[in-house]
């Protein structure tokens, strides 16, 4: 097993206990690829969540860019409702965590495809 492997188990475990839903493996796998070098980095692997910049970039580079949504208030309520079911207490919010759980909110699946 690769360390992208276990990252990716380590994501759905994640997803599974902190955020009570039952990861699409195949996309999750997707997802994680699609987030590139920055997972085996320890600061840019987790969103700061309470870093307004932070938030603005997901929204920004992930959410506007890669998703194609269009700018509104219903991005950053999204970050905000994700970010939510992670748990605010969570320490370790993964990137590929929050952007998979934002692929599913929009229902952009297809985006990876």
């Amino acid at each position: 097993m690769g360390k992208r492997d276990e990252l990716i188990a380590k994501y759905a475990e994640d997803l599974r206990t902190k955020c009570g839903m039952e990861p699409d493996m195949d996309l999750l796998t997707k997802v994680t690829i699609g987030c590139g070098p920055a997972i085996y980095n320890a600061d840019s692997s987790t969103v700061a969540a309470t870093q307004a910049g932070e938030l603005e970039t997901v929204k920004t580079n992930f959410l506007m860019k890669k998703l194609g949504l269009a700018d509104g208030d219903n991005l950053m309520d999204a970050i905000n409702s994700v970010i939510e079911t992670y748990g605010k207490s969570e320490r370790n919010k993964y990137r590929a965590v929050v952007y998979y759980m934002l692929v599913k909110h929009f229902g952009k699946d297809s985006v990876y495809g």
